[in-house]
């Protein structure tokens, strides 16, 4: 998979930009606030129809604009597509091959990227939230219906919970209502913690590999599911339908108490151990880093083996985060199979060494010079 030109109209701090040739590793250098991250952001959004930096659309509109566009044509194993999308205060669509898609999650999966930038450093060591964001993230890249499951259970969660809000202190009959968000909950999350379970077994043997040969086999790596009801290995429907209902009806109680949903995938994590001890708690920063590194690149692994072709990799600011030795891993993971596109703020922070016949994009401003 290959990305080869991109055009931008008002997106963050470009006006307009045509690039018209990308190279197998493109490195794009810049001050910071000049817009060398806006740059990959776009690639990222043309991908996953959304930004890795924010929830909030607009904020990729440029200043006093009332739209923002994004198009390019990418090399695929099976020919060429031009995918586009557009946003604006109404809200998004996009178009492939000049065809309006009519769900987004019908256009997802079309460019397929792995993102890696400080901030997924916080994989392991930060809150649950971002682990979950990870899993929704990656496996809507490669099963588009997992993206409607969740849209649906997240649509759900706030009608039921602005619904547990008001029944504090009501009667039983007015919790019926209650039973009915309930089958719509567990319906769709049953579909999202079963996908996340086959999802977290395939990443599983990938970075088990990757992350063994990283530190000379002294080390092997284990992901471990940790969903809020029923067993974490159990993966059939009926049965994890089963459990989540039961959950739901142990904790009535205190999520009327509360005003918040307690059960569900909303609220499911995700464990790293290292030898059979938990990195968050117990593994040194360059353990925490190094199980970051090799999730990144099995999920490159892991979208070749669904889709069967590679995907776009995008570097934001991390090699230099990255002490020489696992900088080299990573180029050398990437180089001649991955197209790359790097982003750094001095070419002197990089392992040049490694990076063979790049191509260089100098940003300053939003504007940007081969």
């Amino acid at each position: 998979m290959f990305v080869t030109d991109i055009e931008l109209k008002h997106f963050r701090n470009y006006e307009y930009l045509k690039l018209d040739s990308f190279g197998p590793v493109n490195l794009i250098i810049g001050q910071n606030a000049q817009g060398k991250t806006n740059l990959v952001e776009a690639i990222y959004a043309l991908a996953l129809t959304k930004s890795h930096r924010t929830s909030k659309d607009k904020e990729l509109i440029r200043f006093e604009s009332g739209s923002a566009n994004i198009r390019a044509h990418v090399d695929k194993k099976y020919g060429k597509i031009q995918l586009e999308l557009a946003l604006s205060q109404q809200g998004k669509k996009a178009k492939i091959n000049g065809l309006e898609q009519r769900k987004l999650s019908d256009f997802v999966g079309s460019l397929n990227v792995v993102m890696f930038a400080p901030e997924d450093l916080e994989i392991v060591k930060g809150t649950p939230g971002v682990r979950r964001r990870f899993l929704d993230m990656e496996i809507g890249q490669v099963a588009p219906g997992y993206i409607y499951h969740l849209q649906q259970y997240q649509k759900i969660l706030v009608q039921r919970n602005n619904l547990l809000k008001q029944l504090y202190g009501a009667g039983e009959s007015q919790q019926v209502m209650l039973t009915v968000w309930n089958d719509q909950l567990a319906e769709h999350g049953v579909k999202i913690v079963k996908k996340r379970k086959q999802f977290i077994k395939k990443l599983q043997k990938w970075a088990e590999t990757i992350h063994e040969g990283i530190t000379g086999g002294k080390e092997k790596l284990e992901l471990a599911y940790v969903p809020s009801f029923a067993d974490p290995m159990e993966e059939d429907e009926a049965v994890l339908l089963d459990r989540f209902m039961i959950k739901l009806s142990q904790t009535k109680d205190q999520e009327i108490r509360r005003g918040m949903s307690l059960t569900g995938p909303h609220r499911d994590d995700l464990s790293f151990f290292i030898n059979g001890r938990e990195v968050q708690t117990y593994g040194s920063q360059g353990q925490q880093r190094t199980t970051a590194l090799s999730l990144k690149l099995a999920e490159i692994e892991l979208i070749r083996e669904e889709i069967g072709e590679y995907p776009v990799l995008l570097l934001d600011d991390v090699l230099s985060e990255l002490d020489p030795y696992r900088q080299t891993q990573l180029i050398e993971t990437f180089q001649s199979k991955v197209q790359t596109f790097i982003t750094a703020t001095g070419i002197e922070t990089l392992n040049t060494s490694k990076l063979k016949d790049a191509y260089i994009y100098q940003v300053d401003a939003g504007h940007v010079e081969r």
